[in-house]
């Protein structure tokens, strides 16, 4: 009997299969909900051989070759690792698992098929002080751990602490020689006057302290300890002259660096991605800040670009880069990015011009240091001009470029209030986070604890308003301990500005007010009283993205990011590093695309994405662009069941093949989602459903189908 239920289900599929490839053309898409990590694996630190595969450290992330079929495997957070960020990876053959490091001492053991077991003993213990792990030593079945406090001995085997050496002393390097374990420690010490040094170890230590005058000392020292005593009581480790050297085995990376140098694991160059922002389908990216060495990435139908600097003179610990623009009007891919070292324009990709003091009003920060001309938000308008801040500049502060390669000043008082260090009335320090809202209107902020300030300027009559003072709608002056990070405009027009105190609202009704309050949303508790909490109150806010349902997308530092329903009243997710596959909680930039609803966010240890149920909406809904994936539904999916092509808050309801109505709800969007579920919460019968569309203003759409095989 159960062969032949097997049978006909399958007859069924077979039947639906045929149903969908005669009524569907349907385009491959990511499930909704889905997680995607794009990390860089370019720069190689560790190679650890392991038979015929290859364990690769590179950009802080893991790759596996197999020297047998040639195959690459990439490891992160979406297929298996706990954590992001690896520091540092040793191969223990008796055991066959490789010890991965994580910078924030997390540990997960893995072995040459992606089976992957955690270890979060140390990441997880409250200890007092440093407990980094700074190098791993394996002997035998077990890998020593020389960590900020002591030693930690790890069973890879049982994956799990067999023993702690907790004697409060920074060890760095850990050697294990016939019978003896010795442990390499280095200490530095604060002293007010030479006498008061107190060598804060048991035993006589033969070192002749040198002072210096910062008043610190660096202490290295060796000790010592029987594996066979009880390892655990501090007095059982003695000062030792025995071992001199620590040396770290790199045989393995000496052996295969030249054939890592072949593999291409894909990704991005490097991690950063301060700055981001979709342009024609493509995702542009560069620093965002001064940190990191400038570059230019594009992510362009699932491939990466990175932007040539050949040509390019200046310092690379000066070509630094924190934002960039498109020319709308170019047949090209024509890129403008501003740096700290001035503006830089390029074609396809290819370097061509430098914009700096000598050839455009580009100012330096003090008249004469040519590595400080910082561009720190560039801008085209509607009509192809390029609207770009000097920060920190003695005369200059906004300046276009027309589209003729004809540089104008734009310099108001209003942000020429850097009064500092010496300098007076400089343009301000952080002025960036350029946008155009949809009544033309230029704004951008200043990105600085000295004068937290947003900015309106009128492009055609060459007028300021400038927001130094931010009161709320019950009258409070809110305190900026740091600047305004980035400005957005919503789907109903008004203006949002991500803040260390939260978000902020400016009402489009107010935009013309010279003094204006700022509203942060009340969202009521619904718990019977009539009390309401400001939205995301004292929460740094870093970033924030609008999707195509008009929900926001707030990115924020140390509490990850935070979707909020399109009337700001509800929290739909809330993604951390702990709950998601989100690789931080830092979050430096978000970018949408609205084409598939793929949201991206910028971390501190690299991008990763979510593809998201709000799409880009449709003028009319037909039968070409109302589809469903995936379709048919086969047995074992339990995902969500996405519509789109939809227009913009469109009804849509779930229908039997008699009629009978299984689920409804509106789109996000262009975009609407089912379970398979129906309002019961039971899951359908295999069978064909309807998916019947309306617009809001109830004008009929189409129709479409979606089989179901359970």
């Amino acid at each position: 009997m159960r062969q032949r239920t097997y049978a006909i289900r399958w007859m069924v599929l077979a039947v639906l299969f045929t149903i969908h490839n005669a009524l569907f053309t349907i385009p491959a898409s990511a499930q909704v909900g889905t997680w995607k990590n794009y990390l860089a694996y370019q720069d190689v630190q560790q190679i650890q051989a392991a038979g015929d595969h290859i364990f690769v450290l590179a950009s802080n992330g893991l790759y596996q070759y197999n020297q047998q079929d040639q195959s690459i495997y990439t490891y992160d957070k979406t297929n298996g690792l706990t954590d992001s960020k690896i520091a540092s990876i040793k191969w223990c053959s008796q055991s066959k698992r490789l010890v991965a490091i994580y910078s924030n001492t997390n540990i997960d053991l893995i072995d040459v098929n992606g089976n992957i077991i955690n270890v979060s003993d140390i990441y997880m213990k409250a200890i007092t002080g440093n407990k980094s792990i700074n190098s791993v030593t394996i002997d035998g079945q077990y890998a020593y751990l020389a960590c900020g406090f002591g030693v930690v001995k790890l069973d890879v085997k049982k994956a799990e602490i067999s023993e702690s050496y907790m004697f409060g002393r920074n060890v760095t390097h850990v050697a294990v020689s016939n019978g003896y374990i010795y442990a390499r420690v280095t200490e530095t010490y604060q002293y007010s006057d030479p006498s008061d040094f107190v060598i804060p170890y048991q035993g006589s230590i033969p070192i002749s302290p040198s002072w210096n005058d910062n008043k610190t000392h660096t202490l290295v020292y060796v000790v010592k300890g029987s594996l066979s005593d009880n390892l655990i009581d501090v007095h059982q480790w003695t000062v030792t002259t025995e071992f001199s050297t620590f040396t770290e085995d790199n045989s393995d990376y000496d052996k295969y660096i030249e054939t890592v140098k072949t593999l291409s694991p894909g990704g991005p160059k490097y991690n950063y991605f301060g700055f981001m922002k979709f342009v024609n389908g493509k995702l542009f990216t560069c620093n965002g800040n001064y940190t990191n060495e400038g570059t230019i990435q594009v992510l362009d139908n699932n491939e990466w670009r990175v932007y040539s600097t050949e040509g390019i003179t200046t310092n690379k610990n000066h070509y630094r880069l924190t934002c960039l623009d498109v020319d709308p009007l170019s047949a090209d891919e024509h890129v403008f990015a501003g740096g700290r070292s001035g503006l830089y324009e390029f074609r396809n990709g290819a370097f061509v011009k430098y914009y700096d003091y000598t050839n455009s009003p580009i100012e330096r920060f003090d008249g004469t240091n040519q590595y400080y001309q910082i561009v720190t938000g560039t801008q085209f308008d509607k009509s192809g001009n390029l609207w770009f801040l000097n920060s920190n500049a003695p005369t200059a502060s906004l300046i276009k470029m027309s589209t003729s390669g004809q540089f104008t000043k734009y310099n108001h008082s209003e942000y020429m209030k850097y009064n500092a260090n010496g300098f007076t009335n400089k343009s301000n320090d952080g002025l960036s986070h350029m946008m155009f809202d949809s009544r033309g209107l230029l704004w951008f902020s200043n990105d600085t604890w000295r004068l937290p300030a947003a900015y309106q300027y009128n492009t055609t009559d060459n007028t300021v308003r400038s927001y130094e003072l931010f009161v709320n709608e019950d009258g409070s002056t809110l305190t900026m301990p740091s600047g305004i990070k980035c400005i957005v405009e919503d789907m109903e027009n008004n203006l949002w500005f991500a803040t260390p105190v939260g978000p902020l609202m400016l009402e489009k009704d107010k935009l013309d007010e010279d003094n204006p309050t700022f509203t942060q949303v009340k969202v009521p508790r619904n718990d019977g009283t009539n009390y309401a909490d400001y939205l995301l109150a004292g929460i740094k806010t870093t970033c924030i993205a609008v999707d195509a349902g008009g929900r926001k997308w707030f990115g924020t530092s140390g509490n990850g990011v935070f979707l909020i329903s399109a009337d700001n009243m509800e929290q739909i997710h809330h993604f951390t590093s702990s709950n998601s596959y989100l690789l931080s909680d830092n979050i430096l930039s978000i970018a949408i695309n609205d084409k598939t609803g793929e949201v991206f966010f910028g971390t501190e240890s690299g991008l990763c994405s979510y593809m998201g149920d709000a799409t880009e909406t449709y003028n009319e809904m037909t039968k070409d662009n109302v589809w469903a994936y995936p379709n048919p539904v086969t047995p074992g999916y339990t995902g969500l069941i996405t519509v789109t092509g939809l227009t913009l808050n469109a009804d849509v309801k779930i229908l039997s093949e008699s009629g009978a109505l299984i689920a409804e709800g509106r789109s996000n969007g262009g975009t609407f989602t089912w379970d398979g579920c129906d309002k019961k919460g039971n899951r359908v019968a295999s069978g064909i459903y309807m998916v019947a569309t309306a617009t809001k203003r109830g004008e009929k759409g189409t129709v479409c189908k979606i089989a179901i095989v359970n």
